[in-house]
């Protein structure tokens, strides 16, 4: 019994020792390396426990394995036994259990961690961080995208981690964080140096549409393309290089975004503080067409100073006509300075005004009354456009036509591209009208018929027509009517019937219309004013005498 007791506490006193002296598998132990053959170190982990460990697994990316006899490491033992009867160890496990826990570590304090890229990989490439392998994204290696990564392969350098999971083995850290955050330092650094309007020099980096990056030694500044010179500027490749060191001055600086704003053009003068004195008003000026748009035409006069011909301003005679249609980008004009705004910096010119008014040209070569031979341009309900010389037209109004029809009517005898000649009868400079009158190269019929004769007038006519609203008669081959309670002064005899074609007829004129063109006769007012006539001649009824017996004498006495 005694004896038996005696066995099992032996026994127990032997598992506590073995459990106590022999580390657990899956557990980081020290060994020491007790040969080197076949490219593997032999380790001896205690507890009369050798394992094998491969060379490569003592080595740095792209570095040699730095390993030796009598060196101590420590290495994971996974088995304490395999079917050799030796310990299965790691030395990359152990170094990855350890480097787990630093990195941890880190980046709950948010520190910078060492490591060196060894590989590539979709999207990326992968990290050594003494042990642990990390997976760096592209968009993280460097503030600007990177074309050749071969040089930043097996170098030391922080990282900055971004997101860890242990249980599922996943690190993604950032080489570009570091960079931004050194980047800020000396941004920061530089930008205390700097002041505004600091004259310092830079190289161009990068070149946009809108403008050039200066790097200033740590820190871009913008060069916007509206600042590189006082004239105008289409694209800044045509003011600077990329790697072109150059004069900038220090315009403006943002403290709480650190963007920096550059000028060249403030490092010269500015021609803007003497155009007033160089171009005075209606001066003339030669100048370059820089830019054409739909209101008109910009022309430098000087590197600086540009100014506008509107469009309006560009031909006396082209109107609705787009400037492109009258000069061209790059073309040499002739302009005359119209108003200066110095304080919004503008410049207004024009074309026109360096040539001659075509219609003073036009009124000094053909004064009033001069006859001029033209094309038919447009027809409009009011009358004729003609082309004239000096590339201007004039105006025929329907009533200068013609002297015996209608404007409406005379109109349709005419069409575009016909030759014509007409006389001058009115330039209006000012409003720009020139007006003509094709009627006016033949005589006037109604004045020449109406010569002499006024209103009371007796005529002597003769009968053309007869109709039932009363006769039409010539008089001096002007053709007038006489309406039937004009044709005689008793209502019985206003009958159009009791005359005939080519009877010759006394009637009295009504009215001399030279604007209607039309002459009113009357029989009937003959006959009274006859009648009033003979009473005041040869006396009255009153007196003893009939009024046949009056017009009686008064007929005989005109006889």
């Amino acid at each position: 019994m005694c004896a038996k007791a005696t066995m099992e506490d032996f026994e127990a006193m032997l598992n506590e020792s073995l459990e106590m002296d022999t580390p657990s598998e899956g557990s980081v132990v020290t060994g020491k390396v007790i040969a080197i053959e076949a490219g593997q170190a032999i380790i001896d982990v205690g507890y009369k426990m050798e394992g094998r460990v491969d060379l490569k697994e003592f080595a740095n990316p792209g570095e040699a394995p730095s390993v030796a006899v009598g060196d101590e490491v420590e290495v994971f033992l996974e088995r304490v036994e395999n079917s050799r009867g030796e310990a299965v160890v790691s030395r990359d496990k152990a170094r990855r259990e350890a480097a787990w826990d630093k990195l941890e570590k880190a980046y709950a304090d948010e520190a910078r961690v060492e490591g060196a890229i060894f590989g590539r990989v979709k999207g990326g490439f992968t990290v050594d961080l003494g042990g642990a392998v990390a997976f760096l994204p592209g968009s993280q290696v460097d503030v600007r995208p990177v074309r050749d990564a071969g040089p930043l392969m097996g170098l030391k350098q922080p990282f900055q981690i971004l997101k860890m999971d242990r249980r599922r083995g996943n690190i993604v850290v950032s080489r570009r964080a570091i960079l931004e955050e050194s980047r800020a330092e000396q941004r920061a650094e530089v930008i205390a140096k700097l002041a505004e309007g600091q004259t310092v020099d830079g190289v161009v980096k990068n070149i946009t549409e809108y403008g050039a990056f200066v790097d200033l030694g740590g820190v871009d500044g913008l060069l916007h393309v509206t600042d590189m010179a006082w004239r105008r500027v289409n694209h800044p490749s045509e003011v600077v290089t990329i790697g072109e060191t150059i004069k900038v001055q220090v315009i403006k600086i943002n403290k709480e975004t650190h963007r920096i704003s550059l000028g060249i053009k403030q490092l010269q003068a500015d021609p803007w503080d003497s155009v007033e004195r160089d171009y005075p008003l209606d001066s003339v000026h030669k100048g370059r067409v820089t830019n054409i748009t739909d209101y008109g035409a910009f022309v430098e006069l000087e590197a600086g100073v540009e100014g506008l011909v509107h469009v309006s301003e560009m031909s006396w005679t082209k109107k609705n006509v787009h400037p492109g249609k009258i000069v061209s980008t790059s073309q040499e004009v002739e302009v005359m300075v119209l108003e200066i705004d110095s304080a919004k910096r503008r410049v207004s010119l024009g074309l026109k005004q360096t040539l001659r008014n075509p219609w003073e040209q036009f009124a000094e070569s053909y004064p009033t009354g001069t006859q001029i031979e033209g094309e038919v341009k447009n027809i409009t309900e009011f009358g004729l456009f003609v082309g004239l010389d000096g590339d201007i037209d004039g105006m025929v109004h329907l009533s200068d036509l013609s002297w015996d029809q209608r404007g409406e009517d005379a109109i349709q005898e005419y069409r575009k591209g016909d030759i014509v000649q007409a006389v001058v009868s009115e330039v209006d400079v000012e409003k720009e009208r020139i007006s003509l009158s094709i009627k006016a190269l033949a005589n006037d019929n109604f004045s020449e018929a109406v010569e002499g004769v006024k209103r009371g007038s007796i005529v002597t006519c003769e009968v053309t027509s007869i109709e039932d609203g009363g006769i039409e008669v010539i008089y001096n081959d002007m053709k007038a009517f006489i309406r039937r309670s004009d044709l005689a002064r008793d209502r019985a005899d206003q009958r159009p019937e009791r005359f005939q074609v080519g009877d010759k007829v006394d009637a009295r004129v009504t009215s001399v219309d030279a604007k209607t063109r039309r002459l009113g006769l009357s029989i009937k007012a003959r006959e009274i004013a006859e009648e009033k006539e003979a009473v005041e001649q040869f006396g009255s009824s009153d007196a003893g005498a009939s009024l046949g017996d009056i017009l009686g004498a008064a007929l005989k006495d005109r006889d």
